[in-house]
């Protein structure tokens, strides 16, 4: 049974969100011109602490679905792996190779204009691609306006389109922040928001065995494990070898999204 009918979920009404987020504070004046600041100042901290926890928190769902693990009750994982291509990419190909796994690489645009063999690697080998935005801006996602969001994931659908030949179905938001603009761009490109529920903290310094228990804590059944490629710290090749080691050891097989899993309907996507 294919699960991408349901499991790729673009959002559909991103713009309805726009619209119930700019009413809610013209309620907020409402309020403060009936009330007084003792009620509209409250209201109003309120409705903007609901917008930053739903744009900071990787796996909220008010602006756009977000897809946090597969729905299956098999041995099953979803490896993704953030922020390549990179010199690590060569080295985690051939890993994968190995032990006979596949995952899907959320690549950053730019760096796949610079590196397109390495981009056509990872498809050659079997492997999924996803849009990571186009220069991966970390420190400013957050608050990007819809013009420069559609620049970030727009620009990096054309460029791995052009370099694969396929364009992208899934999306990562850079540090796991997503505004309310985000969900504008992905339904002009049809993409579906992926979240996870296993991470290390491998994107920062780290300790290869320390990474590995955070990540291996949080493993079950259709776990999406959040990797990365290419931090300066240079232990990511080493992070995955010991994680694919790990997952065979205790029988568990990687997929990617558009693979059969069986359906458990005890268990809601986010």
């Amino acid at each position: 049974m294919s699960t991408t009918g349901t499991l790729h979920r673009p959002p559909r009404r991103p713009g309805l969100i726009l619209g119930l987020l700019v009413l809610s504070q013209v309620g907020v004046a409402c309020l403060w011109w009936r009330f007084g600041w003792q009620v509209g100042l409250p209201v109003m901290v309120a409705t903007h602490l609901m917008v930053v926890a739903a744009t900071l928190h990787p796996r909220a769902t008010l602006f756009c679905p977000a897809l946090a693990r597969l729905p299956t009750t098999e041995r099953v994982v979803w490896l993704t792996i953030d922020d390549g291509p990179s010199d690590d990419t060569d080295a985690m190909l051939e890993l994968l190779d190995r032990h006979r796994a596949r995952a899907t690489f959320f690549l950053v645009g730019e760096r796949a204009r610079a590196h397109p063999a390495r981009v056509q690697a990872i498809r050659d080998r079997g492997h999924g691609i996803g849009n990571h935005s186009a220069d991966h801006p970390d420190t400013r996602f957050w608050r990007l306006g819809p013009a420069a969001m559609e620049d970030q994931i727009g620009r990096t659908q054309s460029i791995l389109t052009a370099i694969t030949g396929q364009t992208p179905r899934w999306y990562r938001s850079v540090v796991g922040m997503t505004n309310p603009f985000v969900g504008l761009s992905l339904k002009r490109h049809g993409l579906a928001r992926v979240a996870w529920s296993a991470r290390g903290f491998d994107g920062v310094n780290c300790r290869p065995d320390q990474v590995l228990a955070r990540i291996t804590r949080d493993i079950a059944p259709g776990a999406i494990v959040l990797l990365h490629e290419g931090a300066a710290h240079g232990h990511n090749v080493a992070i995955l070898e010991q994680l694919l080691a790990w997952l065979d050891a205790q029988g568990y097989r990687t997929v990617l999204p558009d693979e059969d899993v069986q359906r458990d309907t005890s268990i809601v996507t986010a």
